[in-house]
């Protein structure tokens, strides 16, 4: 079928045409967000999940939603070895410009800003990563100190009171919050926790793989008190298909019971996964409904873009002995696996191997739940890597 109006959107992050099964977290922040601005108690969100799972995609939905609500917000996507104060710093001032679309705020936003000049100076000498282009006017005495726990906690709190006398909110939305070095992240705990204390409208939702939540543990004690963990995983069988059939009924166009099935199975229901079938089913088709042999010739298409995107450029950042522990994960999947099994088939100490497992945990590619499990943070990438390394010797 015509792939011009293809609606399937396999995107990093990309808001699929129906975002099934997500409708009870997205009302939940909603209410949170709600409450958080009319000064009443609210607990942020650490969304947690395997890759795959659309909580980019969630976070992206629940942010428009805030935007249109009149809320200040900021979007922030964490990438590896960044610090918290280089992400933050351009983000908040395009939050504070935000808020000086608002009535009668002119003089509240020049003091925010001239308070965020004083945090990036106090910031540049610690985190040499700061490449603020502005040179903005400072707020003598205020978040300019250079560390990075007392300045970010002057600083939120002082938006937060600023949010406060103009009935809005500061959100945060923060993207790969597992890749915030835990000093940083435990710095962040600390501003979200006094702003809440002062009951002041500022709040975090963040997402992250499954490890954040240990993370945030370690950071702060009291992080398990201040935020809560939803786990976004696979979809539901009805979730999954309504995924595929909403945005292919409105066009008309149908599938097979079998056609479902077999698309379901290959997928597990992950929901980046679903539109990866779906866009090479529609384009495998050439009429309505999509056949379970439209299916079998799309799956070799998906595995194969999947192969050389998705799971291929999280392969190539391997070193060899990372790829060799994945490779022995993945002759004992399905897991979670021991680390004494994958030591053993790697025949080696599990001592020796710690280093190369804790490396892949910071790389965000295996995750533990328990001591001494780890199960890959990538869903299907056991196939990938036995597809590409045949053999345990590879």
């Amino acid at each position: 079928m015509d792939p011009r109006i293809n609606p399937y959107a396999p995107g990093a992050g990309t808001i699929p045409p129906e975002l099934a099964g997500r409708s009870d977290i997205i009302e939940k922040v909603s209410i949170a967000l709600d409450r958080c601005r009319n000064g009443l108690s609210s607990r942020g969100f650490l969304c947690v999940g395997l890759r795959g799972v659309g909580k980019t995609v969630l976070l992206t939905r629940m942010s428009q939603e805030a935007d249109t609500k009149g809320f200040m917000t900021l979007f922030v996507e964490t990438p590896e070895k960044r610090s918290l104060p280089a992400l933050l710093i351009p983000a908040l001032r395009t939050a504070l410009l935000k808020l000086s679309r608002a009535k009668d705020v002119e003089e509240t936003v020049k003091r925010m800003l001239r308070i965020l000049g004083s945090f990036i100076a106090g910031m540049k000498l610690t985190y040499h990563d700061i490449e603020f282009g502005l040179d903005l006017e400072k707020e003598a005495g205020l978040a300019d100190t250079g560390d990075l726990e007392y300045d970010l906690a002057t600083l939120l709190i002082e938006i937060g009171k600023a949010a406060k006398n103009h009935k809005t909110a500061l959100v945060l939305f923060i993207d790969e919050v597992q890749y915030i070095d835990e000093d940083q992240f435990g710095a962040l705990i600390m501003a979200i926790h006094k702003c809440t204390q002062q009951q002041l409208p500022v709040i975090l939702i963040g997402a992250g793989l499954p490890q954040l939540v240990g993370q945030a543990g370690r950071a702060k004690s009291y992080a398990e008190r201040l935020f809560e963990y939803p786990e976004i995983g696979p979809l539901t069988t009805p979730e999954a298909k309504k995924a595929l059939i909403a945005p292919a009924a409105k066009l008309d166009v149908q599938y097979t019971n079998e056609a479902l099935s077999k698309i379901l199975y290959y997928t597990q229901s992950y929901p980046y996964f679903l539109q990866e079938w779906g866009k090479h089913s529609w384009e495998s088709a050439a009429k309505s409904p999509i056949t379970e042999e439209d299916v079998d010739h799309a799956t070799a298409l998906a595995i194969s873009e999947l192969d050389a995107s998705f799971f291929r450029v999280r392969f190539d950042r391997l070193t060899a002995n990372e790829k060799k522990y994945l490779r022995a994960m993945a002759e004992l999947d399905p897991g979670p696996h021991r680390s004494g099994d994958i030591a053993t088939l790697l025949s080696k100490d599990v001592q020796k191997v710690a280093p190369v497992r804790a490396t892949l945990i910071k790389k965000g590619m295996i995750f533990s739940q328990a001591h001494g499990d780890n199960q890959f943070t990538v869903p299907l990438f056991g196939e990938f890597i036995k597809r590409i390394m045949p053999s345990m010797t590879d």
